[in-house]
């Protein structure tokens, strides 16, 4: 099996390894092998848990919200219904923030318009 260390995964995902080293810390990501010297040994089936906390990190979902479905990934098989929940509420919520997003963006095409404006009526 071939293996990646810490700065490969970090240059990966485009992340510091004091990111990664933060998810350990915070239990998100409980597999991570090490070799005899203690280096962090990600497989590939790591670094797809890796790519799965950034992609959850990157739509806002809480450390704990993480957690807990890395708990339930460890668990396995029996929590597949808490873990489609899970997703089905988060991406709920993602959907929700992208709207709020979007009408907030309307406000902001606004006042750039009207500054444009003003700018072209001022030369």
């Amino acid at each position: 099996m071939k293996y990646c260390s810490i700065s490969e995964a970090a240059a990966r995902f485009n992340i510091p390894e004091s990111t990664i080293r933060f998810y350990e810390k915070k239990g998100l990501l409980p597999l991570i092998e090490r070799d005899a010297a203690g280096r962090r040994l990600f497989s590939e089936d790591q670094m797809a848990l890796l790519g799965t906390v950034i992609c959850l990190k990157n739509t806002h979902m809480p450390i704990s919200g993480i957690k807990q479905y890395m708990d339930w990934v460890i668990e396995g098989d029996s929590t597949t219904e808490l873990r489609l929940e899970m997703m089905e509420n988060h991406k709920k919520a993602v959907l929700a923030e992208i709207s709020t997003m979007t009408e907030s963006l309307k406000g902001i095409d606004v006042k750039i318009e009207r500054y444009t404006n003003r700018k072209t009526k001022e030369t």
